[in-house]
């Protein structure tokens, strides 16, 4: 008896290690206590007679002062657990049989007979069924083998129990298990017979045996994120920054935030998340990455040169500018410096007026006797031909030359070609851009006057500035 209390002192210490790192949740179950043998359903005379004292613990009820049971389960399958349970006790109150019916029981001393039992119990609980948390009732059947005295012989056993739990790890403990007895004898001897009998139960139980990786206190088959510490209203995911979504689920998992935004925040309002917002202090269309625009452009502030005047994207948000004022805006003026026209993409228009000046001073050009070199009164002429071609900078010229009927036809033609080409390279020598002009020769074949008079044939004899349209 002394070892074995110390056997269970031993147990009840591995109990309270254990104890403090599990969980209730964990399928392994320990129990220890007080145990009570009481022998009168043996001696009772009735069925209904075996339990009329079920609770004379006085009388009838075999304790001993410490710790006498030890119970190990696990659970198997849904509400069932099995389990070994171990008790001992001191046997010093028997129940013998009534020599008279009616009549009372005589309770003796058999002489302090050890009890040992070993038993194999399969248990159903109702808590889950009951939707209960801490109220959890049981039924249990099983079997064992039992050692009174010298006598030890099998009992098959059944009863009901009840735990109460304090916390999801610990609870409290009772149970009832009748003991019957396959080799119970009247005809034996007290310290060779074991009797049918009841056993009673009360003590602590702790569960244990679940792995939690994360130690989150949900254990890994209940717990979505195993390997990373979380809440238990997240099924053990973690929420880092607190705003209701799991990191796995949270695009800015640091910071709290919305969760139409996927858990990210909108500072300004705008609808749009600040890691999309190019602007998050200040609120902006979508259109424009969530940047203001004060002048509705279409440019954000932040890149309109002019954000208080309406603009173009092409110019920086601001409007384009118009130089010369002619109503052609620059970056459509061909003229920038100076008033023209629509039609004529913002360059002056020259008149006819001034076409007519420019071939009077072309009938003026004069040019050495069968040469296309110039004479020297010429350069006048010339630079005020120059001056007017630079006051109309988009229009076109044609140099035409010509000559009088003097001379052999291809002679004439080339003199002609020759005198057109030498004003078109003055022109572009002094200032006139080269695209604008051409030249061409006619030789004698379109007089204006008639080629039998001296003074007609020196009307002949010209150079033309035509305007090309």
């Amino acid at each position: 008896m002394k070892h074995l209390n110390k056997l269970f002192a031993v147990a009840l210490m591995f109990v309270g290690i254990n104890s403090q790192a599990q969980d209730s949740n964990n399928p392994w179950a320990i129990s220890f206590g007080a145990n009570a043998v009481d022998t009168r359903v043996s001696a009772a005379s009735s069925v209904e007679d075996q339990f009329s004292q079920y609770f004379n613990v006085k009388e009838n009820w075999n304790i001993i002062p410490s710790v006498s049971y030890l119970n190990v389960s696990k659970n198997v399958g849904g509400n069932f657990s099995f389990g070994i349970t171990g008790s001992i006790n001191k046997i010093s109150r028997f129940v013998l049989p009534r020599t008279t019916v009616p009549g009372d029981y005589t309770v003796v001393n058999p002489g302090d007979l050890s009890y040992y039992a070993a038993d194999g119990v399969i248990k159903y609980s109702f808590k889950d069924v009951l939707g209960s948390k801490w109220f959890d009732p049981s039924a249990h059947i099983g079997g064992g083998y039992t050692w009174l005295g010298d006598a030890s012989y099998g009992t098959v056993n059944g009863g009901l129990g009840l735990t109460l739990w304090f916390s999801e790890m610990v609870g409290l403990s009772f149970q009832s298990t009748y003991k019957y007895s396959l080799e119970d004898s009247a005809d034996r001897g007290m310290a060779d017979n074991i009797p049918t009998h009841m056993q009673h139960f009360a003590g602590l139980t702790f569960k244990f045996g679940g792995k939690d990786t994360d130690g989150d206190g949900i254990y890994d088959k209940d717990d979505a994120c195993p390997e990373v510490a979380g809440l238990k209203q997240f099924k053990g995911c973690p929420d880092t920054d607190g705003d209701g979504i799991i990191d796995g689920s949270d695009s800015c998992p640091e910071v709290a935030g919305l969760a139409e935004f996927q858990g990210c925040p909108d500072t300004d309002a705008d609808g749009i998340a600040d890691k999309d917002d190019a602007c998050p202090e200040v609120a902006g269309p979508k259109a424009l990455n969530g940047c203001p625009d004060a002048d509705g452009d279409g440019v954000a502030d932040k890149n309109d040169k002019c954000p208080q005047v309406v603009g173009p994207s092409a110019n920086g948000g601001c409007p384009w500018p118009d130089t010369d004022g002619d109503g052609v805006l620059d970056k459509d003026d061909k003229c920038i410096d100076v008033k023209g026209t629509v039609a004529n993409n913002g360059c002056p228009e020259i008149t006819e007026e001034q076409v007519s000046q420019l071939n009077a001073y072309a009938k003026t050009i004069l040019f050495n006797s069968g040469k296309a070199t110039f004479k020297q009164e010429t350069f006048a002429v010339l630079q005020s031909i120059t001056a007017i071609l630079k006051q109309y900078p988009s229009s076109k010229f044609s140099i035409e030359g010509h000559t009088d009927s003097d001379g052999k036809d291809a002679a004439n033609q080339k003199l002609s070609e020759d005198r057109a080409g030498a004003v078109k390279n003055y022109l572009i020598e002094n200032g006139i851009d080269a695209s604008r002009l051409s030249s061409a020769g006619f030789g004698e074949s379109k007089p204006i006057d008639s080629n039998k008079t001296a003074k007609g044939k020196a009307n002949n004899r010209r150079v033309e500035v035509k305007l090309v349209k």
